[in-house]
């Protein structure tokens, strides 16, 4: 007999196969069997405003005028950023400023240099 997973909901081993989904009888969730086997495997792919695809360590160029929130300095257009670091969140981009400091930027503000 095979071990299906256990009910990512209520954690319940009492699940069991119906069509092309898991259902847990205790809590009645249902969810797909792709979902279990694609769960690890999807990856999130960050692209600047033109569509290349970022990675960490990459430098990027400002694309447009952006108002530093809570201060009244600006990121002007050009302003060329080295060293980026991606993260999960609202904003994309972690990186560091001459001149402004550490702050997140979007990644559809930037394209790759």
């Amino acid at each position: 007999m095979t071990q299906l997973p256990n009910c990512p909901q209520c954690q319940s081993e009492f699940t069991y196969e119906d069509g092309e989904s898991y259902v847990c009888p205790e809590c009645g969730h249902e969810w797909a069997k792709q979902a279990n086997t694609d769960a690890g495997e999807a990856a999130k792919v960050v692209t600047d405003a033109y569509g290349n695809v970022l990675q960490d360590g990459d430098s990027v160029t400002v694309i447009k005028d952006l108002k530093v929130k809570g201060s009244s300095a600006v990121v002007k257009v050009g302003t060329k950023v080295r060293n980026i670091r991606l993260v999960d969140g609202d904003h994309d981009i972690d990186c560091k400023i001459d001149g402004i400091g550490v702050m997140g930027l979007k990644s559809e503000f930037v394209k790759k240099a």
